[in-house]
């Protein structure tokens, strides 16, 4: 996970994803999408293999058959390009925009936790918008709305609780003495402790 060498704050935020990096996740997310492609990544290192965008796409295109021309260039507009269009993949499957990472993020290898964080959340929304494939971490839940009949709904109207007639559980009246609360123990009237 080696890049441009980083200064300063950059490379305070650099020092801190890279504590959070979890390598069994990427190991994970690398099994995964070898497992649904079909095929090994061409490099050992994750971030480099997915860096041109190219098994992303083609990741895509198994999720949603033709969706993306795959295009294998050492241009760097076209690698940006690929992720982009991989991203806008994951977006129509679902996967929510705060679950993904930039463009920049993949191609300059400055959020590697969020690229893999996002191969995650697309498995999961894939799997739920009906792609036959394994799910990596829990799978998502589904969403139970509940419809009340109106007599139900009326009936739950004349529940009064223990809040709307004031609660009395836990203020009290001790240490009021004379219509004060003497606090801290010392009596204002006489300069002295409070004596029971």
């Amino acid at each position: 996970m080696s890049g441009p060498r980083k200064y300063g704050i950059d490379r305070e935020i650099a020092a801190k994803l890279a504590a959070k990096y979890d390598v069994g996740r990427e190991v994970e997310a690398r099994e995964w999408i070898e497992t649904v492609v079909g095929e090994k990544f061409p490099l050992p290192d994750f971030q480099a293999s997915l860096k041109d965008g190219v098994i992303l796409c083609k990741l895509m295109n198994v999720l949603i058959p033709g969706f993306v021309k795959v295009k294998a260039s050492k241009m760097p507009f076209i690698q940006m390009e690929n992720i982009a269009k991989f991203l806008e993949g994951c977006e129509k499957l679902g996967c929510p925009k705060h679950d993904l990472f930039q463009t920049i993020d993949l191609y300059e290898n400055k959020n590697p936790g969020q690229v893999v964080d996002a191969i995650f959340s697309l498995s999961r929304h894939a799997a739920k918008a009906g792609v036959d494939i394994p799910i990596l971490g829990p799978k998502l839940a589904d969403k139970h709305e509940v419809e009340f009949s109106e007599e139900v709904l009326n009936a739950g109207k004349h529940i009064i609780n223990t809040f709307q007639y004031g609660y009395s559980g836990g203020a009290n009246q001790s240490g009021v003495r004379n219509g004060r609360r003497e606090i801290g123990g010392i009596d204002p009237g006489r300069g002295g402790p409070v004596e029971a």
